[in-house]
């Protein structure tokens, strides 16, 4: 044995001692990975999975008058909200005041974005700090200050009217112009922040040279610039619409109780009339909206990337 041990070339036994030491080096190295990422999942799991389960669990319950939850498995919660066309518009609302805050919030904030990502200035660190300023303010305090200016005697109509343009206040709150106004301002900074971060393909020097073969300012723009900037621009729209479809405070207030979106509903529903399964379907519905412009967004990402 020893014999044909010493005929086996040094570096043969080398390799072997040295394959052996980097498969006992992985296994350490994934039970060192496995036992730093088990904390995070399971707080994920505590605080997401679990409460997930339990609402859509929750949502196959029936709900009684007096507020008692009957454990049963029934479909009720979910045949009421797709078949009365009052939550058909509360749907709809929904899904489009999400759309027109995600349009407006990314057509407001992408001059910002694009010249803080192109400023080359000393300050540029200043001036987004400046830019996602607001959102050291709380959102409540933001939209009750949306109230004092929208409102009949506020800033807006004030001005208006000492300059003639209007005979009448105009009604900017509870309705949905008065929100959209609200929730444009309140997530701008959000998507600031998402196409700054989502502008990486851009280059200055692509569009010096569209420049120097003869394109036109305008060109530039629409041949390189602007698509190579629609990945941030999809990425703020995503943010913005999820954010939208989901916030409750800012349609309540500004809303003045007249303008009825799923997260108010979901709100009347637990609070008022104590109906926690529907309002659970509701919340089911909502993450399913949530699905679908998700799956819209990658598709779209994928085909600009390919």
């Amino acid at each position: 044995m020893t014999l044909l041990q010493n005929k086996v070339p040094t570096g043969i036994h080398r390799g072997i001692e040295e394959g052996v030491l980097e498969r006992a080096a992985g296994k350490r190295n994934r039970r060192i990975y496995l036992a730093l990422l088990l904390p995070g999942l399971l707080g994920l799991l505590v605080s997401f999975v679990f409460p997930l389960a339990y609402m859509i669990r929750m949502s196959f319950n029936k709900g009684a008058p007096d507020g008692v939850i009957i454990e049963t498995f029934t479909l009720d919660t979910y045949i009421q909200p797709l078949t009365d066309p009052y939550y058909w518009r509360v749907t709809l609302d929904t899904f489009q005041m999400g759309v027109t805050v995600g349009v407006l919030c990314v057509l407001v904030s992408y001059p910002v974005a694009l010249f803080l990502a192109r400023s080359t200035s000393k300050y540029r660190g200043l001036l987004i700090a400046v830019a996602i300023a607001p959102l050291l303010t709380s959102a409540v305090v933001r939209t009750y200050g949306w109230m004092v200016i929208l409102g009949t005697n506020g800033l807006v109509n004030s001005s208006l009217d000492s300059m003639g343009l209007i005979t009448e206040p105009l009604k900017l709150t509870n309705n949905m112009t008065g929100v959209t106004i609200g929730l444009v301002e309140i997530f701008m900074p959000y998507a600031i922040l998402a196409m700054i971060s989502g502008f990486g393909r851009l280059n200055r020097q692509l569009e010096e040279a569209a420049g120097s073969l003869g394109a036109s300012k305008f060109k530039v723009f629409t041949r390189v610039t602007l698509p190579l900037s629609l990945p941030g621009l999809l990425t703020a729209f995503l943010l913005v619409f999820v954010l939208s479809i989901s916030t409750f405070i800012t349609p309540r207030l500004l809303g003045g109780g007249s303008v009825q979106v799923l997260a108010t509903e979901i709100y009347d529903q637990t609070t008022g009339l104590l109906n926690w399964p529907f309002a659970a379907a509701l919340s089911v519905i909502l993450l399913v909206l949530f699905g679908v412009i998700i799956a819209v967004y990658q598709r779209l990402t994928k085909k600009i990337g390919g």
